[in-house]
């Protein structure tokens, strides 16, 4: 998901359970992860659709306060 998605759908009061995530090709990055109900979920992807890593936690958990997102849960 976009982040203009996700400000739009957080705006219109959606609401996702945010899961911060080692990513998979490389250990030394994270990921964030949306969880909607219904089992589907959306990682944070950029405009060309290839999902964004971050480096640093202190990145990652300015990106989420931007997207307005209030809580998340890491996963190591």
């Amino acid at each position: 998901m976009k982040r203009a998605d996700v400000k739009t759908k957080h705006g219109e009061g959606m609401h996702f359970d945010t899961h911060v995530i080692a990513n998979p090709a490389n250990t030394h990055e994270w990921i964030i992860l949306f969880k909607k109900e219904a089992g589907r979920s959306y990682f944070l992807v950029n405009d060309n659709e290839e999902i964004e890593s971050f480096g640093h936690l202190d990145e990652l958990i300015r990106e989420l306060r931007e997207l307005g997102i209030k809580s998340a849960e890491v996963h190591f």
